[in-house]
């Protein structure tokens, strides 16, 4: 019961007040939970005009645990996973960080924040931290061609697919080859989907 009064005047103060670039909504009135969240890339960000979507989860004992938050859109970003998944890596939601009296605004501040300042010092994706720190050119490139892909039109906030599997599918069926044994497509998907050891190639 204190869990959901304390979400609920969160909810009530972020949606009343909320940061720029940032709304809410709940894709259930029943659960105060789980908040869709739109973020509007800053202008003076290489993200901008780009529009993403990210869900965000409290558990059942918030505020003494964070909050999980997941990008739905995908994006091309040294502090986000590259993959359908949208892992984000924020200093303040990390277990030694939180506390009972962080708030929801200031995580959602944090995100937008790091369009703006990427930490290539503390990556989910070493990759495209390098490319950041070395050839800022490129990973500005690589970075506007996934919100040109992605971030742009209407935001959904279910979890993309990844564009790999898209065209190994299209590959198969252009080529008029036999289906995949699924018991093998589960164990490539599964190895897939291990941290960032694999990485789709930046949009076209």
């Amino acid at each position: 019961m204190a869990s959901t009064k304390r979400i609920a005047k969160e909810f009530a103060d972020c949606t009343t007040a909320p940061p720029p670039g940032i709304s809410i909504t709940l894709p259930s009135d029943a659960d105060l939970h789980t908040w869709h969240v739109t973020v509007t890339a800053p202008p003076n960000s290489v993200y901008a005009p780009g529009r993403f979507g990210l869900i965000l989860k409290m558990p059942t004992d918030y505020p003494f645990k964070a909050p999980t938050i997941n990008f739905t859109t995908r994006i091309y970003h040294p502090n986000i996973t590259n993959d359908s998944l949208g892992n984000i890596c924020l200093a303040l939601l990390k277990s030694e960080n939180w506390k009972p009296s962080s708030k929801i605004i200031n995580v959602l501040e944090a995100v937008r924040n790091i369009l703006v300042e990427p930490m290539p010092d503390d990556p989910l994706e070493q990759r495209i931290a390098d490319e950041y720190k070395r050839d800022r050119a490129e990973f500005e490139k690589n970075a506007r061609a996934y919100v040109e892909r992605y971030a742009k039109g209407t935001v959904n906030f279910v979890q993309a697919p990844d564009p790999k599997d898209d065209k190994s599918k299209n590959n198969d069926k252009n080529s008029g080859a036999p289906a995949a044994n699924p018991g093998r497509a589960a164990g490539r998907q599964g190895g897939s989907g291990s941290g960032s050891a694999s990485r789709p190639a930046p949009p076209a």
